[in-house]
């Protein structure tokens, strides 16, 4: 007890660890991943959180309880430098991202809160943008109220990236979806806009036990109402290719919801991706894929108009042991896009074992009605998009209380580039209004 007085607790943390490491090798991971331990490294000995990483290049800097206001991003760019703690980072401005890190091995940032304050909470920049690193770590962050067309969290062109158990709540706003320079849809429209996770042009990223939630973005009529959202502010003056007569001469959208929870983009660069136990609720889209070899397991996705898509030549994803509750539009949708090709194809999947619950009972239904289907398997959005092509779908389950909402549990689109090599077997697919399937469904 003597020992114990004279050096205190932080002695004998360090004496625990290193008798667990003597008894079980693997215990030493664990006593490397213990929260940091840097007191020597404070910030609070430091002008600033900036100053304090400026002065310890490659090192990680402690920040202890308290709220630190800034008005710049703080910049990580040293290999193996970081920042850890129960502090909370406050950006007073709204055209700064919190952290920037970029051209970095080995960076890691670990249980920190990161927000804006009341008044100040829109915004045009990230939470935390990271671009061009690699083995980076973002562990146990919280991310509050950056509301941004962007992302709360933005990765770019990294190489083996972790994201584990970060909080990500309200991170939508209010937009205006311009698409006038697109020939293809040549309009603007009001929307909700913004996601969570957000990586782009990178491979082998981890995307785990993270929780992305909206509380204050609701897709009520009311909302819809208050801000016109879906109703168009610019319209080009020939019709977009890709626009049908009828949803051009209405100038409105339903889609008005935009984002996603988890987006990993950049068709044909990013790969291997793995995307495991992650809470997602009241997303617009909750999973958005338009990568290849990728895994999607054991998340939960609750009331988002769409649970998750794969397109714009999406290959080899594996979708398993997924609960996917209270969706409006479909729950489970693969289809070609305008980034598919001959070289970039979409198919070769696997959907098993997931749960499809109380489709039709979330707060978009009003929007999209029960015309929808909880699996959806699409043509290609121009002519000459190769054919989504060889999927198995087995062992799922689709369960709802009451009569169901749905038009067709499945829906297969037609040609000229329809899917083909779909392969059912196992599944319950109770029927909607009009049967199982709008076509034969073949094992």
């Amino acid at each position: 007890m003597g020992q114990l007085m004279k050096y205190g607790f932080r002695a004998l943390r360090i004496l625990l660890s290193s008798s667990l490491c003597m008894l079980c090798p693997a215990a030493s991971q664990f006593a490397e991943a213990a929260p940091c331990d840097t007191d020597e490294l404070s910030a609070a000995a430091y002008p600033s959180i900036q100053a304090a990483i400026d002065a310890n290049p490659g090192r990680t800097i402690y920040v202890p309880s308290g709220d630190y206001p800034i008005t710049q991003k703080i910049r990580l760019n040293k290999d193996h430098s970081g920042l850890c703690g129960p502090g909370r980072i406050v950006q007073q401005s709204a055209n700064e991202p919190i952290i920037e890190i970029e051209n970095a091995v080995g960076i890691e940032v670990r249980d920190l809160t990161l927000t804006r304050p009341e008044g100040k909470m829109e915004t045009s920049n990230e939470g935390i943008r990271a671009d061009r690193c690699r083995d980076l770590v973002l562990d146990n962050v919280r991310v509050i109220n950056n509301r941004t067309r962007a992302a709360a969290i933005v990765l770019r062109t990294c190489q083996g990236a972790r994201i584990s158990r970060c909080l990500v709540r309200n991170y939508m706003r209010l937009s205006v979806d311009d698409r006038t320079a697109d020939l293809n849809w040549g309009y603007a429209f009001n929307c909700t806009d913004g996601s969570g996770i957000d990586v782009g042009a990178s491979q082998g990223t981890l995307i785990e036990s993270n929780r992305v939630i909206e509380e204050n973005l609701r897709p009520t009529p009311e909302l819809r109402a208050q801000h016109k959202l879906g109703d168009w502010v610019r319209k080009n003056p020939l019709k977009g290719l890709l626009m049908s007569q009828q949803a051009w001469d209405a100038a409105y959208s339903m889609n008005w919801q935009q984002g996603s929870a988890i987006v990993v983009t950049s068709p044909e660069v990013s790969d291997l991706v793995r995307i495991l136990g992650n809470h997602v609720e009241n997303a617009a889209q909750g999973i958005d894929l338009h990568c290849d070899h990728v895994i999607v397991s054991n998340n939960v996705v609750i009331n988002s108009f769409i649970g998750m898509k794969a397109m714009h030549g999406s290959r080899n994803i594996l979708i398993t042991g997924n609960q996917f509750v209270k969706n409006s539009l479909w729950a489970i949708g693969l289809m070609p896009g305008v980034s598919s090709h001959a070289g970039n194809t979409d198919g070769g999947s696997i959907i098993a074992n997931n749960i499809i619950s109380d489709f039709g009972h979330g707060d978009a239904q009003w929007i999209w009605g029960n015309e929808r289907a909880p699996l959806r398997f699409d043509h290609g959005q121009e002519p000459d998009d190769p054919p989504l092509s060889d999927v198995i779908i087995q062992g799922n389950m689709l369960h709802s209380v009451g009569k169901p909402r749905y038009r067709y549990a499945v829906i297969i689109e037609g040609e000229p580039n329809a899917p083909r090599g779909l392969h059912f077997s196992a599944n319950v697919l109770p029927p909607g209004s009009e049967g199982v399937s709008n076509v034969e469904l073949k094992p």
